[in-house]
């Protein structure tokens, strides 16, 4: 198959946690799949710390942006093959109807931002969020086109979090 799948990662905030997803997936996926991120209340400026951690690791930034999901759920926007959210507020919230019908998952990560402490704590929060989006994102890109396509997604994509639990 050759398909390019589209992802789109959704949080309450779009500042860090699907910020993060998107500049992971771009880079880890590049050629496969095209990652976006968006925000059901988005905060419009991305976090500064999350901000720093990706320039500090080589992540390419310019595109990267705060942004509503209204935005990627109108007419011409690109169809998702999938949804995740990784912020249990967005979980819970009643998300647009995305054409295509793809497929959604939930990933329970925490919210950095909201971390307290010195900036030595605040850092070691990002760098974790950080680290945790990116394997499960890395478990996810190693999935073939067959297992994508198939039903049995929702299966593999459990898989990742047990991996991921297993690796921490």
């Amino acid at each position: 198959m050759n398909k390019t799948y589209n992802v789109l990662f959704l949080c309450a905030a779009n500042s860090a946690r699907s910020i993060f997803a998107e500049a992971i997936l771009n880079r880890e996926g590049a050629g496969r799949f095209v990652a976006y991120s968006a925000g059901s209340r988005p905060r419009g400026t991305i976090d500064s710390h999350a901000m720093t951690l990706l320039t500090t690791l080589g992540f390419e930034t310019a595109q990267l942006r705060s942004k509503s999901w209204e935005e990627l759920s109108k007419p011409g926007a690109p169809e998702m093959d999938f949804v995740f959210t990784v912020c249990d507020e967005a979980a819970g919230e009643v998300c647009p109807i995305w054409p295509g019908a793809p497929v959604t998952v939930h990933w329970s990560i925490p919210d950095p931002v909201v971390t307290t402490g010195d900036e030595i704590d605040r850092a070691f929060a990002f760098r974790e969020v950080f680290r945790a989006l990116e394997t499960r994102i890395k478990i996810f890109i190693e999935l073939s086109d067959e297992q994508l396509a198939s039903i049995s997604i929702k299966h593999a994509l459990h898989a990742i979090d047990t991996a991921q639990r297993q690796s921490s």
